[in-house]
């Protein structure tokens, strides 16, 4: 595994011929995708989601390329060879963020000074929107498909945030039987946690070209940053193809770092 990983939860790959031949492949096929989208661009029309988008197989590969290189045999020896989603395919303008209407003005303050921080896997559930642990995730592999500069949003991650969280998440779980953790309210515990990761933890940006990928740990606090004014991008924006693969162990296992 990428030295220091454990440590950190977070890895950048340098460009690897494999996984550049992957990218070149896979960017026409997020072009189209992207352009068939019927949902709505978020954020003021600043952000596409684009969850299960790429038209990848099980394994990865992208219209007969193979999705291959060291950053995919190092997460190979996280969790094994898992069969692999369509990827997501999340894609920023220009101006991210801006306010709309479906994000109140609190939570476009938060995407705004705090990059909307999260760990991927909690879902807000019912009509007060409670967290819950729903889909523990083995890694989040990002896979840049367009150059762009440096302040075209990337993501950013939280340095050492995983070890925190999973703390966070064993204490809040702890008194209930397995059975019932997905259906543990875990938000006080979640929220307490990112404070102390605000206050602790260095902020890492990820910036990556395609050819290169980032790992971040599955417990990791992390986001988008805002675009800055002055950054160039293609004119389909910045895309990052992501894969997060649910982890065969469930929450148990979603919890170790």
């Amino acid at each position: 595994m990428v030295a220091g990983f454990a440590a950190r939860g977070w890895a950048r790959f340098p460009t690897d011929p494999a996984l550049a031949r992957w990218a070149e492949a896979a960017l026409p096929a997020a072009r189209r995708a992207l352009a068939e989208a019927t949902e709505a661009l978020r954020c003021g029309g600043t952000w596409d989601v684009g969850l299960e988008a790429l038209p990848n197989d099980a394994e990865g590969a992208v219209a007969g390329v193979p999705l291959a290189g060291a950053a995919i045999d190092a997460v190979e020896t996280l969790a094994g060879r898992l069969q692999l989603h369509r990827a997501q395919l999340s894609t920023v303008h220009p101006g991210y963020p801006r306010p709309w209407v479906e994000e109140g003005e609190a939570a476009f303050r938060y995407r705004l000074l705090r990059d909307a921080a999260h760990v991927d896997g909690l879902l807000p559930v019912g009509s007060e929107r409670r967290r819950m642990i729903r889909e523990p995730h083995a890694w989040i592999l990002g896979l840049p498909l367009t150059r762009t500069a440096p302040g075209a949003s990337p993501p950013v991650v939280w340095e050492g945030s995983h070890h925190i969280m999973s703390r966070a998440f064993s204490e809040a779980l702890a008194g209930h039987p397995l059975s019932r953790w997905a259906e543990v309210d875990v938000t006080e515990a979640y929220h307490a946690a990112r404070r102390e990761v605000f206050a602790v933890c260095d902020r890492v940006v990820l910036h990556a070209e395609p050819g290169e990928a980032v790992l971040i740990h599955r417990l990791a606090l992390h986001g988008i940053s805002p675009w800055t004014e002055a950054a160039e991008a293609p004119p389909e924006g910045r895309i990052i193809a992501y894969f997060r693969p649910e982890l065969p162990g469930g929450i148990a296992d979603w919890l170790t770092v």
